[in-house]
């Protein structure tokens, strides 16, 4: 299909990454439960954002300039690191009454999860490592095949995020009747991205 060696086979791939537990699984989660499908949605978007970028920098050749040059690599693998632990620092430290660390309108929803998704460089990485597993060299036609990969991903990722946002948010009205259920749950998404945010630092 457009030079996109075995289609199924790719979709498949995606659908299995999208579920591995991540900060961007995460995003959603917090998102929803805090905004509801507005800000869940919000989030799904920003999501989208940060992986086209992400994408077409892989396709650019940024991954090769990351790896060449380790310290550019390492910067802006602490630079993501840090903004994971700041966000899920915030919210271990939130007090009841305090704003929320993700703010309710969802603009604010799409940027959190635009950086938590564009601040991981290996993602580059991945996708310049992913990309030729399914791209076929006799039918291959240049951006064109990139572009389909890119669009089947933000498709999938939109579609994706819907089911786990109206999930989220049919499950946060079965707590909202306990605010201490919320606040737990806040505190452990602070100590999940917090862990996040290590892993991505001291990964290899």
């Amino acid at each position: 299909m457009l030079g996109v060696a075995d289609y199924g086979a790719f979709v498949a791939a995606i659908l299995i990454f999208l579920a591995i537990p991540g900060p961007g699984n995460l995003a959603l989660i917090t998102s929803t439960s805090k905004g509801g499908i507005p800000g869940g949605l919000g989030a799904t978007f920003g999501i989208i954002a940060g992986d086209q970028v992400l994408m077409w920098a892989a396709v650019a050749g940024v991954a090769t300039l990351l790896v060449t040059y380790p310290q550019a690599f390492t910067a802006v693998q602490w630079l993501g690191a840090a903004y994971l632990a700041w966000l899920g620092f915030r919210m271990l430290i939130a007090k009841p009454g305090d704003a929320p660390v993700l703010n309710i309108e969802p603009r604010h929803y799409f940027k959190q999860a635009f950086f938590i998704t564009l601040l991981n460089p290996k993602a580059i990485v991945f996708y310049m490592a992913f990309f030729p597993l399914f791209v076929d060299p006799a039918q291959h036609r240049g951006m064109l095949t990139f572009g389909v990969m890119a669009a089947t991903i933000a498709v999938l990722t939109f579609l994706y995020g819907l089911v786990a946002v109206l999930l989220t948010h049919f499950l946060a009205e079965r707590m909202r009747a306990n605010p201490r259920i919320g606040r737990v749950l806040e505190k452990l998404a602070g100590v999940f991205l917090i862990g996040f945010g290590v892993k991505l630092a001291v990964s290899k």
